[in-house]
């Protein structure tokens, strides 16, 4: 049984009309009931369980069959919907993780309408306003409600890859009020294992045991670096100009607290970017290659020693991170014309008669 097949069989056999306005299944599809109106879905299984799928399966006579797994009130129905109906706009407290199992889908995502095709996935921030249209049947389409907890434990092992961990922990962890989404779409050989480890993770959730959560973990970081080496994704200008400053943000908080040791390589090492990025990046930003930034720092905090402390020059030289003492005095005597201790004794004179004055 394949996944396509699998989702039907979980959520349109035998399905029972919900009626109950206050059901679970009913409270995550929200079908519209005010154009102006917004609301946050929580996440609705305890913390425990880091994971859940909700299965829609849209069929030709307008009706939308759902499931949820696991849920801590079992439901499947099967509910009418209008032409071109969607859902309430709304954003999430957690991640969503959307794929396309058979047919297109469509969703308004920050007021514009983006089509997916099957085999594609979108990746919504948890403060995305977005809605779902229900326009397109037949169509099977999978959700993932994603905890925190997760999605950090897989960006902190790095399954998602030097592609898009950076840009994911970043964006989607920290950002909270950047509302965005990602569109991947496939590589030709894509499919058929990504469709294998989600009909895996949908089986796990379905049996719902003690050993769940584990299995669930496992699997979903093996999508993530799926996703990662078998997907493309791209970004808006607008939101790669934003991405850009969160990156720099990041990137030179980093250097700030290890410029002392810090090499091209490490910041390669921890934000998965090829060496030539950060030049580009720091270069863009604050028109200095990385080297020229990590030496500006590096004196700068040269220059704070030398004035507030006793310690000697050779000891600044060392704790700033140079242990060639000939070259910290070049680079130094290059930028302020004077030596070190002559900087030292010319800026403690100028405190004195500051000092004098007031």
């Amino acid at each position: 049984m394949n996944l396509s097949q699998y989702c039907r069989s979980i959520s349109c056999q035998n399905s029972p009309l919900i009626a109950d306005s206050d059901s679970l299944g009913l409270r995550i599809m929200s079908p519209e009931y005010s154009p102006l109106a917004q609301e946050t879905k929580t996440y609705p299984l305890p913390q425990t369980e880091p994971l859940f799928a909700l299965c829609w399966v849209l069929e030709t006579d307008g009706y939308l069959c759902a499931t949820m797994k696991p849920s801590s009130s079992p439901f499947r129905c099967r509910i009418p919907f209008p032409a071109s109906g969607q859902t309430q706009l709304h954003t999430h407290d957690y991640l969503e993780l959307a794929y396309i199992v058979s047919g297109e889908f469509s969703q308004k995502i920050l007021g514009k309408t983006i089509t997916f095709q099957q085999g594609e996935l979108c990746l919504i921030d948890k403060n995305c306003l977005h809605q779902d249209v229900l326009d397109a049947a037949p169509s099977t389409v999978l959700f993932l409600g994603i905890a925190n907890s997760i999605f950090e434990d897989i960006m902190n092992t790095h399954m998602a890859g030097k592609r898009i961990a950076a840009f994911l922990s970043s964006a989607l962890l920290k950002q909270k009020n950047l509302q965005q989404y990602l569109h991947f779409r496939p590589h030709a050989d894509a499919g058929d294992r990504m469709e294998e480890s989600l009909l895996e993770l949908l089986k796990e959730l379905s049996r719902h045991d003690r050993a769940t959560p584990y299995i669930c973990r496992g699997l979903l970081m093996r999508i993530f670096d799926t996703l990662s080496t078998r997907y493309d994704f791209s970004l808006s200008r607008e939101l790669r100009r934003e991405m850009n400053w969160i990156l720099f943000e990041e990137i030179t908080a980093y250097i700030k607290r290890h410029f002392k040791h810090i090499t091209i390589q490490d910041l390669a090492r921890h934000f998965h970017f090829q060496e030539d990025y950060f030049n580009r990046l720091i270069k863009s930003k604050t028109g200095l290659t990385y080297t020229a930034y990590l030496q500006d720092l590096r004196l700068k905090e040269a220059e704070h020693l030398l004035l507030t402390t006793r310690l000697s020059v050779d000891e600044i030289s060392q704790q700033v991170g140079y242990q060639n003492k000939g070259y910290f005095y070049k680079i130094f005597t290059d930028r302020h014309h004077t030596t070190p201790a002559k900087y030292r004794k010319k800026g403690r004179v100028a405190v004195n008669i500051a000092c004098n004055i007031d």
